[in-house]
């Protein structure tokens, strides 16, 4: 994840005064369909009430599959920060803790590594429809409400916290284009992998027949008590699906809305990375006012969610660095013998797979290899 610097953020600022948000619905059948589509990465533009966080438009990505793996699906949710306060939302001011805009080199697949190299012959997913949805919101994909926050300054900023409307805007044009897929993975890197599980319980319930993968990459460790406040704040309640009543609010943590989507679509098998010692989730803790270290908390929902998930699986690999899938080190990090690649391939090939650690913490504070 990366921090935006002020002078980008200013120069990207001005480009929220040229859209206004269109007031109508989106709509897949005014998109390119999936059969039309060329080779490689194709944008596209949803339009209706999908909105970044100043108000400039949301966009996502789609690459058709190719030979016998284009029955396969991907759905990535991409990572990029949060914000909950006007400091913190406010483009204008530094740091500002999350990518405010689909359209930046952050939010796009063509030049990411691991699951999106396409050239690589290691790549499990590399020759399956994939479909890239960027995150430009501040609420984990998740949001559903327009709020007007007030920084130290006393400017009113309002950031439209619409992840779920862009993450369902994405999810019609794949209900409405992909008809039969012969598995999905649903996974999210960061703020995407905390929404995973949510949005995998939708594909599920559309998808009934076919084997669905979440996987959640380097989000596992927040456990603190304000986030109830956050989900609160983001507008997740506005709309929620019906199976989140099981949910008590005032207490909801991210890892309550896991257990409520493993529960609403129980075929659906879940899969998390961590290292043990994400230094980006550390930070964002602080931001929380929690000054723990991750491992602990890391360890604690995981016993939760196992407990409660019986195809819940786990992979902690050794150090600080934030998320994997993204990066050329999805191929090459091993735990217990075991390479997080083959992991992961071993798990949508549909085998059956075993949580792997680093150990003990003292282990696990060590950098990989």
């Amino acid at each position: 994840m990366t921090i935006m610097h002020r002078a980008a953020a200013m120069l990207l600022g001005s480009i929220a005064a040229t859209f206004a948000l269109s007031a109508a619905p989106a709509n897949a059948a005014d998109m390119p369909k999936l059969a039309d589509l060329n080779p490689g990465w194709t944008t596209m533009e949803p339009g209706g009430e999908t909105a970044c966080a100043t108000g400039t438009p949301y966009s996502f990505h789609v690459k058709p599959g190719e030979g016998a793996d284009a029955e396969k699906l991907l759905i990535f949710l991409n990572g990029g920060g949060a914000c909950w306060t006007g400091d913190q939302c406010d483009i204008e001011s530094e740091p500002t803790p999350y990518f405010p805009f689909a359209h930046m080199p952050e939010n796009t697949p063509q030049d990411r590594t691991g699951i999106f190299d396409l050239d690589n012959p290691e790549n499990p997913v590399a020759k399956w429809t994939q479909v890239f949805a960027p995150y430009c919101t501040g609420d984990v994909h998740i949001g559903n409400r327009d709020v007007t926050y007030t920084n130290t300054d006393g400017k009113e900023v309002t950031i439209r916290h619409r992840g779920r409307k862009n993450a369902e805007a994405v999810l019609a044009w794949v209900y409405a284009n992909v008809e039969k897929p012969e598995r999905i993975l649903v996974a999210g890197s960061s703020a995407g992998a905390i929404a995973t599980p949510l949005h995998a319980a939708d594909v599920a319930k559309h998808y009934p027949d076919t084997d669905i993968i979440a996987y959640a990459d380097g989000a596992g460790g927040y456990r603190d008590a304000t986030i109830a406040g956050l989900i609160e704040n983001w507008g997740f309640w506005d709309g929620a699906p019906d199976w989140t009543d099981a949910i008590a609010r005032d207490t909801a943590t991210f890892e309550e809305i896991d257990r409520a989507a493993a529960a609403q679509a129980p075929t659906m098998r879940f899969a998390e990375y961590d290292s043990a010692y994400d230094a980006v989730q550390e930070m964002f803790l602080r931001l929380l006012g929690n000054e723990e270290r991750l491992y602990p908390l890391l360890q604690k929902n995981r016993d939760e969610l196992a407990e409660a998930i019986p195809s819940f699986r786990a992979y902690t690999a050794r150090g600080t660095e934030h998320t994997l899938l993204r990066y050329d080190r999805f191929y090459t990090y091993e735990e217990e013998g075991v390479t997080t690649r083959d992991w992961l391939a071993d798990l949508i090939a549909g085998e059956e797979i075993e949580s792997v650690t680093c150990g003990e913490p003292e282990a696990c504070e060590k950098e990989p290899e």
